[in-house]
């Protein structure tokens, strides 16, 4: 790509041999030459472009002041993709810029790897839809969903999520039974130890049970484990922590699944104040980007959802560290 030697430029092809020596007071004067616009093929008897502004046609002699060297305002065959060449990489995540690139080399068909299919089950007996009615003390509006399956859908992910299920093991068994084909099941919520937190004890009985509680801060409650092979995730129902858990488990879950390998944007940043942490916990921390800075937010505190919409990205504190201090320099991971 091109097939073809084209012009660059709207102009005439020329030889270049017999522009030598011209110059602005100079001009050279030209009896084989063909007029050519951007994109057309360069008649092979020429090989080179002169641009219209550096050329005057008086009368069937082409006037010029620009020397041109061999190939001057010509895209050679092959310049933009040679035969042979690696167009991408398996893995490679097509962007729009892509598919206009395989159009131009009449590429109408390519192998993909299927979108991964993510269920998601939120629980929750105390939890509504979104404006079915007006809240009444000890309800909330299911919101986490919404969060969990714009994430997947952004990782790749074709998602379905399930009416919100009560805390009833029976019910919870069967919601988890009939999204058996996703590829990933995630349940939000019911994974504390609560006397309704039923999730981690139901996973174990209808599979295998990884792991219930992991050392991070927020999102400690955690529960991780496969049914019939498939892996599923259990979130706690607190909003940061879920989010900090969609990112930690989720997103490379969905990266293997997907055979993606995309990056997570990243900045350095100094901290502005001091970040204190819990020793032999991995802690995650919102801050706010100013400039070369970021700020802490909310060190504590999972269930205010305002945090996260109000924070650019999150810090790792290491789990072999007591915080970090003022001023020094860290990775902050931006929320996509």
């Amino acid at each position: 790509l091109p097939g073809f030697d084209r012009a660059a430029m709207d102009g005439f092809a020329v030889r270049s041999e017999e522009t030598k020596g011209a110059r602005p007071h100079a001009p050279v004067f030209l009896e084989r030459f063909e007029p050519v616009r951007t994109g057309m093929p360069v008649p092979a008897q020429y090989d080179a472009v002169v641009m219209l502004e550096d050329s005057i046609l008086r009368g069937g002699i082409l006037e010029t002041t620009a020397q041109l060297h061999p190939f001057k305002n010509v895209s050679r065959i092959g310049e933009d993709i040679a035969a042979g060449e690696k167009i991408f990489s398996r893995g490679h995540t097509l962007r729009p810029p892509d598919l206009s690139l395989l159009s131009a080399l009449a590429i109408e068909q390519v192998e993909v790897y299927q979108r991964p299919k993510v269920a998601i089950i939120p629980t929750g007996g105390e939890l509504l839809d979104i404006g079915s009615r007006p809240l009444q003390p000890g309800e909330a509006y299911e919101i986490n969903s919404i969060m969990a399956r714009l994430y997947a859908q952004k990782w790749g992910a074709s998602v379905h999520k399930t009416d919100i299920i009560p805390d009833d093991e029976d019910l919870i068994r069967e919601a988890i039974a009939a999204n058996q084909k996703a590829d990933l099941i995630i349940i939000i919520g019911g994974t504390s130890v609560g006397e309704k937190d039923y999730v981690p004890r139901i996973l174990a009985e209808m599979g295998e049970l990884l792991v219930h509680g992991v050392r991070l801060q927020p999102g400690k409650p955690t529960a991780i484990g496969f049914v019939a092979e498939k892996p599923v995730v259990c979130l706690p129902g607190y909003p940061v922590a879920m989010l900090f858990d969609l990112y930690l488990f989720v997103r490379p879950a969905l990266q293997r699944i997907g055979n993606r390998c995309d990056p997570q944007p990243k900045v350095r940043a100094a901290l502005t104040r001091k970040i204190p942490s819990r020793p032999g916990y991995l802690s995650l921390v919102r801050v706010v980007l100013q400039g070369e800075q970021a700020e802490p937010i909310m060190i504590s505190g999972a269930g205010i959802l305002s945090s996260v919409a109000r924070a650019d990205g999150f810090v790792l504190v290491s789990e072999a560290k007591e915080g970090l201090e003022a001023g020094e320099t860290v990775d902050v991971f931006i929320f996509e």
